[in-house]
């Protein structure tokens, strides 16, 4: 009972700071609810999430243990990556999420869905998310998990958290501004409203994608991916 005493207020404080609260997972606080916050998981179901480009449908995204998983041992189930059924255009987004051994997945943003867009990520930049022995950790730093996909090496040097342990991640965009944060450290920045980034993409593979970075407002997407990949506490603030 003493040491719960002594180290329950620095476990609130980390709470405080980071946003999460590994106790309560899938749930928001009095404070949270007060401050504008909503789940974008309720932690049972898939409900405000569907397959990119297919609707709602039983997919290989599970939701298990209070995790939405993405399970690669489902190979009779439909994959493709989840899309939240909304658009968002300024927002706090927060969530956490564990990877597998060599995993790599990502988190999209401004995703236009359209039949004439074959992927979310043709038209949607990525949060990526990579575990550190993915061959791509080390051969290209652009590729590491935090960063903008392939366009930016990590702004500031961040750490993922070893395979099964829950990584906190943050996007925040306003007025196509936007920031990458990986467990409180800022890993990227970019205005997607300019110049700069009109040419980045221009001199870039995507350039063969004609909608690929256009959007300063669209859907969210959890990217599928044949390692597995686990998310939860994903919430997010208009602003």
């Amino acid at each position: 009972m003493k040491k719960f005493l002594i180290f329950s207020p620095l476990l609130i404080s980390i709470s405080l700071l980071t946003g999460f609260n590994a106790d309560m997972p899938n749930e928001l606080t009095a404070q949270e609810k007060k401050e504008g916050w909503s789940l974008l998981f309720d932690g049972k179901t898939t409900n405000g999430w569907h397959l990119y480009n297919k609707g709602k449908m039983p997919s290989a995204w599970i939701v298990q243990k209070g995790e939405l998983y993405c399970d690669p041992t489902l190979t009779s189930a439909m994959h493709g990556d989840l899309v939240t059924d909304k658009e968002y255009e300024n927002y706090d987004l927060r969530f956490e999420w564990k990877i597998s051994k060599a995993g790599n997945s990502g988190v999209f943003v401004n995703v236009k869905e359209s039949k004439d867009i074959p992927t979310a990520w043709a038209s949607g930049p990525e949060y990526q998310l990579l575990e550190k022995t993915h061959y791509d950790y080390n051969s290209n730093p652009k590729k590491r998990a935090g960063c903008l996909y392939s366009f930016q090496s990590q702004k500031n040097a961040a750490t993922d958290k070893p395979v099964g342990q829950w990584n906190q991640s943050r996007i925040v965009q306003k007025n196509g501004k936007i920031q990458f944060f990986l467990n409180g450290t800022l890993t990227a920045e970019e205005d997607f409203k300019s110049e700069k980034w009109k040419k980045m993409v221009a001199d870039s593979h995507f350039k063969t994608f004609p909608e690929f970075g256009k959007y300063t407002k669209g859907h969210l997407t959890l990217q599928d991916w044949a390692k597995g990949i686990s998310f939860r506490n994903i919430k997010i603030k208009q602003l």
